[in-house]
């Protein structure tokens, strides 16, 4: 007799197909395509450029820019400024910890094989966007408890964002780290523009590609950050409400398949992961 087949296990029969990228509510799903990678860090980056020029406007800070907030806790120290020093320090630490934070929850989900891995940490930014969105008239008023809680709070929502993207598009995207987009841009710059000479045994050629995709996120974090300096100096803090709703919109797809699953924060199965 010979052998009884053993069937697959169904997390290998049953694996979809990414979704359409037209259908932005899936976004954020696990299963990924390189348009939807480029669509949804495209979505990202207006949403981190408007919290950037705007939050610049609330607060009178940039939160999403590490090299700055470095740069200043050494002047700081220097200058004998302690207590800028120690806030500078904070403001960093809640980036990395809004990083760690991302680290943590898709970790955890894809463990537990929750299509919702990429989208429930934008659930969380959304949150605190629209906690900040609609309580933000009481920093004006209690300026001197809500405001350095307030770019703690941004610094956090930068560092957790720039994971998530960093993570689903292993490293190729990030909506945060624009000097590090207009770095490679001059160097495909550089490239496309090398005069390779017609007896050179190898050809210097530029990644288009690589240069279309960083591009359209530095275009789409500088479109962000007009609509967020017009949206903050017009309306307030209120304007950070349609960011939320972004988020929440592009993390619903995965989130509601689980939710309709059961599968909410289900034990993780038994066995090497």
């Amino acid at each position: 007799m010979g052998a009884i087949p053993v069937p697959a296990p169904p997390q290998l029969l049953m694996r979809p197909s990414p979704h359409p990228a037209l259908h932005l509510h899936w976004w954020t799903d696990i299963y990924r395509s390189t348009e939807a990678n480029l669509r949804l860090g495209a979505s990202l980056c207006i949403v981190a450029g408007a919290i950037n020029a705007g939050g610049f406007l609330a607060v009178g800070h940039y939160t999403s820019h590490m090299t700055g907030v470095l740069s200043s806790i050494a002047d700081h120290l220097v200058l004998g400024e302690l207590g800028l020093a120690i806030a500078g320090l904070a403001a960093l630490t809640a980036f990395v910890g809004g990083a760690m934070t991302t680290a943590w929850m898709v970790n955890w989900c894809l463990r537990r094989r929750l299509r919702s891995a990429f989208a429930r940490p934008l659930l969380l930014e959304a949150g605190l966007l629209l906690v900040f969105g609609i309580f933000g008239a009481a920093i004006n008023v209690f300026a001197s408890l809500f405001m350095p809680l307030t770019v703690l709070v941004l610094c956090f929502i930068m560092g957790l964002q720039n994971a998530v993207i960093t993570k689903i598009s292993n490293a190729e995207i990030r909506t945060t780290h624009v000097t590090g987009l207009m770095t490679d841009i001059g160097i495909e710059l550089g490239k496309m523009l090398y005069f390779n000479r017609v007896d050179s045994p190898t050809k210097v050629v530029a990644n288009r590609r690589k240069l279309r995709i960083h591009v359209t996120l530095v275009s789409f974090f500088f479109m962000g950050g007009v609509l967020g300096a017009l949206g903050f100096k017009t309306w307030g803090y209120v304007t950070s409400v349609p960011l939320a709703v972004l988020l929440l919109l592009l993390a619903s797809g995965p989130v509601a398949h689980d939710i309709r699953s059961g599968r909410i924060a289900p034990r993780p199965p038994a066995g090497p992961c």
